[in-house]
């Protein structure tokens, strides 16, 4: 990890602890910690620059636990904090672009093409952190949606399956035994 990454994980971490004590959700342990985990080995198993996958991960959504802008478009809200943060950290205005791309295409859900590598590794990235944390999907379809048993279930395995689809072609196959294992073990009477 470099010296700005550094520098950048730790503000998001404080960011992180404030929004936790304020709303019992813990973003850094409930999700980015994962996003990044997985920038990093898909950036270098695709060859990408990790300083930048690894930059755009950790802010990829610094917009939310910030409560800065509406949630829906945090992707773009989180360009704007990237942009801040890295300006005052100094960091190359070329590479400060790249890590905004990155942040402004990671969402699955926006069908934002992916111009580079970096932008793919680091949506990618995102994804599978759902795979690495199902209980946040569980507290996000019973405690925040307040689904009841069946509709949770039907919530949670829909979710699973959009965003593994989601996922670029090569990383669904990197994933995709461990994919179909996480369906066989929640579901495996369905």
């Amino acid at each position: 990890m470099s010296e700005i990454t550094e520098k950048i994980k730790e503000e998001l971490i404080k960011r992180c602890k404030i929004y936790d004590e304020k709303y019992d959700y813990d973003f850094w342990n409930e999700h980015i910690k994962y996003v990044v985990k997985n920038a990093v080995e898909l950036a270098k198993k695709y060859e990408a620059d990790v300083e930048i996958v690894e930059l755009g991960a950790l802010l990829h959504d610094i917009a939310l636990p910030s409560e800065y802008g509406d949630r829906e478009e945090h992707n773009v809200y989180g360009t704007e904090i990237a942009e801040e943060l890295l300006t005052k950290l100094n960091y190359p205005e070329d590479r400060k672009n790249k890590v905004k791309e990155c942040i402004l295409r990671h969402r699955g859900s926006k069908d934002l093409p992916r111009n580079t590598i970096e932008e793919e590794c680091v949506a990618d990235a995102d994804v599978i952190a759902h795979f690495d944390c199902i209980p946040a999907l569980f507290r996000l379809a019973y405690y925040e949606l307040k689904l009841n048993v069946k509709d949770g279930e039907e919530y949670i395995k829909k979710k699973l399956e959009r965003d593994y689809y989601k996922l670029s072609e090569r990383t669904r196959n990197i994933i995709k035994d461990r994919y179909f294992n996480i369906i066989k073990v929640l579901f495996f009477n369905k």
